[in-house]
Formats: structure tokens, sequence, C-alpha cells
């Protein structure tokens, strides 16, 4: 018996930093972001209890276009993607070290529009924004120069 695999996440959060949106010597747009998920439960305790997960978040072609056009810091968002592992080796100990993040493949807006202050300073309202970006791939890591 074989054993499937899936690599699958959704998540809904508030982005920790405005997108960084580069491009690739080929052209590809590269977008990186930071997304807090907060979590509130109450304790055995009876004692509300909070925490926050933070999650890196990288994009790519349209999509990542799309989420540096539309979306600054404080905004919510919705997104699928997938897990993955960076692996790399510590330049200044070079102990082997690790990252989980999520490679964004759509993304949907929630919440309340960013408003007038967004508008004040020229960046889009949510209302022009599309209401779903669809998936894009992700070039093979020689060519992302950060």
């Amino acid at each position: 018996m074989t054993m499937s695999n899936f690599n699958k996440v959704i998540l809904a959060g508030n982005l920790t930093r405005d997108p960084e949106l580069r491009f690739t010597p080929k052209g590809t747009a590269v977008c990186k972001f930071g997304l807090a998920i907060n979590r509130t439960w109450t304790g055995e305790d009876g004692q509300k209890r909070e925490e926050s997960t933070f999650v890196d978040v990288d994009a790519f072609g349209k999509t990542a276009e799309n989420v540096a056009k539309f979306f600054r810091k404080g905004g919510q968002i919705l997104l699928e993607g997938r897990l993955k592992l960076d692996q790399w080796d510590d330049k200044q100990t070079g102990a082997k070290r690790s990252k989980l993040g999520v490679v964004l493949e759509s993304f949907t807006f929630i919440g309340t529009a960013r408003g007038e202050k967004d508008a004040a300073e020229g960046k889009p309202a949510r209302k022009d924004a599309p209401a779903v970006s669809s998936p894009s791939g992700e070039p093979d890591g020689t060519d992302v120069p950060f």
C-alpha cells in the first residue's frame, strides 16, 4: 500500500510588515511578508489566554504582484498555500539551520478595507482589488535574489 502526500495550509491573519516585492534576474516577481495568527482561549483556571504565531510567507508571479499592490502592514488576509522547509548552514557558527514557511498559492481579502488613510496616502483601496488571486508557479531556487 502506498501512502499519499498532501501539503496544504489555510491561514487567516494580519500582515506584520508591508510586503517586500522584488524581481528575479529573469523577471519573476517574488514577494515576502510576515503573517500573525492570533488564538484566544480560556484555560482550565478560567483565565483568558492568548498566543500569536508568526509565519513567513513567500509569493511568486502575478500573485506576488497583487499582494504587494493591495496589502499593507496590519491588513487581513485569508491564504492557501503549502509548507516549505528552508535549510542552510549558519555563516557565523557553521551550524545547520532550518525554518518552516509557507509558499502562497491563493488568497482572499477579509475584514474591512484599509480605508481612507490608505486612499489619502495614494495606496489602492480594497474595493479595486481582485477577490481571489490565481495560483502561480514557483521559480527554481537558483533564480531568487534574496
